[in-house]
């Protein structure tokens, strides 16, 4: 990349899972820089996709494009009467990636535009965060198999994240706890020690049923 071009930017945060940041920088890697300085965010930004422009803040532009769509994307509040508009959008990096790439395809630059694959510690970061949102609603609805329609005696799977395989298994004893090993363990506890994990976890995203993550089946039936 010459030193005159800048990126447009889509960033992540599993501080905020349910928005992207929209940008410009000259440097992309001293604006990461400049944003994962505060220790006011719990986690890192990372960077979705770039694409390379010669024109410098034609964010404007992709912002303007956006607010078009849909003025109700965009992140905008008030702060001590004064009006915030930032750049944050509530969508999935993947529908802001497509914004970009119908851009590059019109004017025929689509090898301007790159997705950035996650690193280890991107994805590790994502699952702690999803790991604490998953802690927040089982502190509210603990989880039942009675209500995901699990009966006692079924097989349930412990699958590594990372690869969903690990062929162990472990029955369902009650309606809130397993056997595994001998032992009546909770789904956190039984995770936390499969995982060798230091933090909590959530048991249900860490088990399947017949194929299914537990967490999507308490999601898919609405309890």
């Amino acid at each position: 990349m010459s030193e005159q071009q800048g990126v447009i930017y889509i960033l992540t945060n599993p501080s905020f899972p349910d928005y992207v940041k929209i940008g410009y920088a000259d440097d992309i890697e001293k604006r990461l820089q400049q944003l994962n300085r505060s220790e006011c965010i719990p986690f890192a930004f990372r960077v979705y996709a770039t694409y390379e422009v010669n024109p410098r803040l034609s964010d404007l532009k992709i912002h303007s494009i956006i607010d078009k769509l849909n003025p109700n994307l965009r992140s905008i509040d008030n702060f001590n009467g004064q009006k915030r508009v930032c750049e944050f959008y509530a969508m999935t990096p993947q529908d802001a990636y497509s914004i970009l790439e119908a851009i590059a395809e019109i004017h025929g630059c689509t090898d301007k535009l790159k997705l950035i694959p996650p690193s280890a510690d991107d994805v590790a970061a994502a699952d702690t965060a999803e790991d604490i949102e998953e802690q927040k609603k089982e502190r509210l609805a603990p989880f039942a198999f009675s209500l995901c329609q699990i009966p006692i005696g079924a097989t349930i799977e412990y699958c590594n994240r990372a690869d969903e395989k690990s062929g162990l298994t472990c029955t369902v004893v009650d309606d809130h706890n397993v056997e595994y090993d001998g032992k009546k363990w909770s789904l956190s506890a039984l995770a936390a020690m499969l995982t060798q994990s230091k933090w909590g976890v959530a048991g249900p995203r860490y088990f399947k049923y017949n194929g299914e993550w537990l967490n999507d089946i308490r999601k898919r039936l609405d309890v």
